[in-house]
């Protein structure tokens, strides 16, 4: 992979009914239903409204053979109405149900996790070889007739890791690790060459962006070792709604788009699936136009890893730098709910109590070398970094950067300043810069967040600096750039909900219960809460959640504090006042 230069990673085109898949096919945009499967008159009517969004895919929930019938029945439908969206059924703990779905549709996605069950069920002792073996070949011996039943039907399948869900197996063997899931889809992906199976896209999904972007990197990287080069599907599960759940996804989908991975994406909002697809569609065309660019000259760095977490080491400048959180820079003062570090105000960075900091930039360094403040602005782009310019951010220790780029491919302009930094062994502290020019605050969301999440999952940046020109607020370009701090987990500063888009499993509103939620719970900073519609996507996809609100049937609700139940089959109206008194009685509830 090209770090600097934006080029789509090579993938084999697969077909999911009469649509192309990778290859040199544009990003599909797909979405998933939210009706009961069951329910085929409101199934087909929003899959139509899906349709009509823009989605190219639709994906049902598919819990057993009723309603893998059921959505051969909304396909049937569908053709009838002179609509060839490719449907997916999706299955979990059902491998009957698979069986009759890749008779019914384009597409099934299926769950390594949880395809058949464990030989161990309940044990949690180590599986010796032997054991580990033996519960492969009972994986190889269901796999291979449900591969059969796909070549005879033209069917595709998505082998779908989640983070989550891993087997008690791979869990036992490589930890809840993204080498685990690495490990679980190969297994899989080797099953389906042994039998020439190849019509097969692959995800790698986690509510954690950082884990995601590294995971799939770290499977793509698998695959070429390997000479694979199955087409892959994005995600970042359990996103959440509004603002949270757009830059969420944006970080992680887009940082991975930046990359040149993907082939296709769903956006999982907790709104209505058909709200998802502008979103995805507005990713996949702004990261796409980073292919008309100047090309990128730099060096990368040899210890930089793509594959896990490190921050760059940088010195202190004050409170910017070093061990500190990133700060951010609001472009003015404002109303704000999250009070930025500093203001622009006339000209100068002016800090939380009042002192005011000079900017300068390559043509006034002279002035800069005479100022005596403890701290010092200075703007760069990439193209700034002569050796003179390198030889003076790296002796004085008072210098903070102010990245800027006005490049096609900004993530790879700035990318190419921090490696080009690491080979100066430079320590200065830099704050990522961008300005845009939007009217909606929607495209900002999207925009700044796949622009600058990827740096910062990457480990560069001590800092933010988000600057618009349209109309949208700067109490709201300030919410924006807390947000990708927050969904790039470099900084927390308000309570994180993980919460799945609902499907047909859901039993409650789900929509309405997160806004009960959050009513009750948004001033708890840095805890997470996971609202989950059933106890497919909980408590595994929520697996970092302090707590979980999660669906246990028809008007029942269970509560958990991190993966354990405390409490069962609560009723739903009693639900959010018990997750309340759940959190006062572990100490974390605060007014």
């Amino acid at each position: 992979m090209d770090q600097f230069n934006y080029s789509r990673r090579p993938s084999d085109t697969i077909q999911i009914g009469k649509l192309l898949l990778g290859g040199n096919q544009p990003v599909r945009v797909q979405s998933m239903a939210n009706t009961d499967t069951n329910d085929v008159e409101n199934s087909v009517a929003q899959c139509l409204r899906i349709v009509e969004a823009g989605g190219e895919m639709v994906r049902f929930t598919t819990q057993g053979v009723r309603e893998a019938e059921s959505i051969g029945k909304i396909h049937e439908a569908l053709r009838d109405k002179g609509c060839e969206v490719p449907l997916v059924a999706d299955i979990h703990f059902n491998a009957n149900a698979a069986d009759v779905a890749a008779t019914n549709v384009e597409k099934v996605r299926i769950n390594p996790g949880n395809y058949v069950g464990s030989i161990k069920i309940g044990d949690t002792s180590d599986y010796t070889a032997e054991e580990f073996e033996l519960e492969y070949q009972k994986i190889r011996a269901r796999f291979i007739p449900f591969l059969n039943i796909c070549k005879a039907n033209n069917t595709a399948i998505r082998i779908g890791v989640n983070h989550g869900s891993l087997s008690e197996r791979m869990m036992n063997k490589y930890g809840d690790t993204s080498l685990g899931m690495v490990e679980s889809c190969m297994e899989f992906l080797k099953i389906c060459n042994e039998e020439n199976f190849s019509n097969v896209v692959i995800s790698m999904k986690t509510s954690n962006t950082v884990m995601m972007v590294h995971t799939v990197r770290l499977l793509v990287d698998r695959m070429e070792k390997e000479g694979l080069h199955f087409p892959l599907h994005l995600g970042v599960t359990e996103a959440g709604d509004g603002e949270d759940g757009r830059i969420k996804s944006a970080v992680g989908i887009g940082g991975l788009l930046a990359d040149g991975i993907g082939d296709t994406i769903r956006v999982s909002l907790s709104e209505e699936p058909e709200a998802e697809i502008p979103v995805g569609r507005l990713l996949v065309s702004y990261v796409a136009g980073r292919g008309k660019q100047q090309p990128i000259v730099a060096t990368e760095h040899v210890l930089h890893s793509r594959f896990e977490y490190s921050r760059r080491k940088t010195h202190a400048v004050g409170n910017i730098g070093g061990d500190n959180v990133p700060v951010v820079i609001a472009p003015a003062k404002g109303d704000f709910v999250t009070v930025p570090d500093y203001i622009l105000s006339e000209g100068k960075v002016v800090s939380a109590n009042g002192d005011q900091y000079s900017i300068y930039s390559p043509e006034t360094i002279e002035e800069l070398k005479k100022d005596t403040a403890d701290i010092k602005f200075l703007k760069l782009t990439f193209g700034d970094l002569t050796p003179k310019v390198i030889g003076l951010i790296t002796e004085k220790r008072d210098i903070v950067i102010l990245l800027q780029t006005q490049h096609t491919n900004g993530v790879g302009e700035q990318r190419a300043f921090f490696h080009t930094l690491l080979n100066a062994a430079c320590t200065v502290p830099v704050v990522l810069c961008r300005n845009y020019t939007e009217e909606t605050l929607q495209y900002l969301q999207i925009k700044s967040a796949a622009d600058l999440g990827v740096l910062f999952i990457d480990g560069f940046g001590d800092g933010i600096l988000l600057e618009n020109t349209g109309a949208i607020s700067v109490e709201a370009v300030n919410s924006v750039a807390f947000g990708i701090l927050q969904a790039s987990r470099v900084r927390v500063t308000k309570t994180e909900f993980i919460s799945c888009p609902g499907c047909g499993r859901t039993m409650f509103k789900l929509q309405h219960v997160i806004a009960r939620v959050k009513a009750q719970t948004s001033h708890l900073k840095g805890l997470k809460i996971g609202i989950m519609g059933c106890v497919v996507n909980g408590p595994g996809e929520m697996a970092d959640a302090d707590y979980g609100y999660v669906g246990a049937g028809r008007g029942k609700v269970s509560l958990y504090k991190k993966k354990e139940c405390l409490e069962r089959n609560i009723p739903e109206d009693d639900a959010v006042n018990k997750l309340v008194e759940l959190i006062k009685v572990n100490g974390d509830w605060h007014d």
